[in-house]
């Protein structure tokens, strides 16, 4: 019986790894008027107290497009903001929280503060960014927006009902030259050794100390427990996340598994020179499995003490 048993586990075990699924997904924008688009979303840039930087954003229409844009552009700040659960959210909207980090709001001049955008055409905003020659040594940050104005001569006409506010920016991230720190810690740096599903996730938490923006990498390889040949691994293109000055940041590295078996896992986190390495054999055991390996452990039970009793009877007659 006990042969039987490790024979259907076996089947139980193999048939799971066939049993993978992928979800695509796409955006319609077949029924878009006009998709509005700007470039670059995100520029890092050295200034110089005392000096004047000159910068441009552009501003572009879909070839398919059908109708002009129409934008608004202003001036916001841009900080990370973290959640209960972890997940970070960019803020680019939040002007009344002035910091010793986004004083550079006040430093930047716009070209013009709208603009037209035909369909496949582009518009260019160009603005200056005057650095006062006191400004603190270490990190600016501050963001761009541009808000899509298309319809709104008619939405205040009373046409349409409900105002649908749609806001790109570009992100201003910023070192004044001068003494930085650059301090940071790894807070955090975490393998679970047991998962129910494919999807290994290696969590981490860092820390920025400093005065001036930086990004933590991370790198996670997994192999199978008896091979060196790596089922994932980013370690030519690591991860990276951008950490403000004196703030925390979370960080999930996901690597989809097969739906059964047991696996070596690494992760590697650096910041500001500091690494830290983890190393863990994780097992991939779904819900199912748990209940067939317990029911099989339960009917060896039953089997083992049905047979001591039947074996005591013998010894008794």
């Amino acid at each position: 019986m006990i042969k039987k048993l490790k024979i259907l586990l076996a089947v139980v075990f193999l048939g799971g790894l066939f049993f993978n699924g992928v979800n695509v997904s796409a955006i319609d924008t077949s029924n878009m008027s006009h998709i509005m688009t700007i470039s670059p979303p995100r520029q890092k840039i050295i200034l110089i107290p005392g000096e004047v930087y000159n910068g441009s954003i552009t501003v572009a229409n879909s070839a398919n497009a059908t109708t002009d844009i129409k934008y608004s552009v202003s001036i916001g700040s841009f900080s990370l903001r973290e959640d209960e659960d972890g997940n970070t959210d960019y803020n680019y909207t939040d002007v009344d929280t002035i910091t010793s980090y986004n004083q550079i709001m006040d430093w930047i001049t716009l070209e013009k503060t709208s603009g037209t955008v035909e369909p496949n055409g582009m518009d260019t905003l160009s603005y200056t960014i005057t650095v006062p020659e006191d400004a603190p040594a270490g990190g600016q940050y501050a963001s761009i927006i541009f808000q899509d104005d298309t319809g709104k001569d008619e939405e205040n006409s009373g046409n349409v009902a409900i105002e649908n506010v749609v806001q790109f920016a570009s992100h201003i991230i910023a070192e004044v030259a001068g003494e930085t720190r650059d301090e940071g810690s790894i807070l955090e740096n975490s393998i679970p050794g047991f998962i129910l599903n494919n999807k290994l996730s290696a969590t981490s938490r860092v820390r920025n100390d400093g005065n001036v923006h930086t990004n933590a990498t991370y790198v996670l390889q997994v192999w199978p427990l008896f091979s060196d040949e790596e089922i994932c691994t980013n370690e030519e293109e690591p991860a990276e996340s951008l950490i403000m000055p004196e703030t925390e940041r979370f960080h999930a590295e996901e690597c989809n598994l097969p739906s059964i078996g047991i696996f070596k896992a690494k992760q590697t986190v650096k910041i500001f020179g500091e690494t830290s390495e983890v190393e863990k054999t994780v097992i991939v055991c779904p819900l199912w499995l748990l209940f067939i390996i317990l029911f099989v452990i339960i009917m060896i039970i039953i089997w083992v003490v049905m047979r001591a009793r039947a074996n005591g009877k013998r010894k008794v007659e």
